[in-house]
């Protein structure tokens, strides 16, 4: 059976000496969970986006952006679930990583989910 990490397609970033362990596992194991999860987190921004609002489709790009930098920024509820769907698929290694500075990740979490969703907001 193929293990979490099977799962995660390998990201070719540049690793510097400069390079902080946090800034590592954010780009070795935070940005492929990210990238694995796209569709769902995606799927549930899209929910969540017409339940709050029901003309979202019809906003213009700026006005979606703005909706979405404020709502993952002020929904602790949103932004709770993204951040669960995400550790969910971390191993216990790198839990114990995630552990070690639990809301330092979260703000790279949350901030990484913001600009991937604004890039794709034209599919939601």
């Amino acid at each position: 059976m193929p293990g979490k990490k099977d799962l995660r397609e390998k990201l070719n970033l540049p690793i510097f000496d400069t390079t902080s362990e946090t800034e590592l596992f954010q780009n070795q194991t935070l940005r492929p969970v990210l990238k694995l999860q796209n569709e769902i987190y995606l799927m549930l921004f899209k929910d969540y986006a017409l339940r709050k609002t029901s003309d979202f489709d019809t906003l213009k790009k700026e006005q979606k952006l703005n909706f979405i930098d404020q709502s993952l920024q002020k929904d602790n509820a949103l932004r709770n679930i993204f951040i669960g769907i995400t550790i969910g698929m971390l191993t216990p290694e790198e839990m114990k990583i995630y552990l070690s500075d639990t809301k330092a990740f979260n703000k790279r979490i949350i901030t990484m989910l913001t600009e991937r969703i604004k890039s794709q907001s034209g599919l939601i």
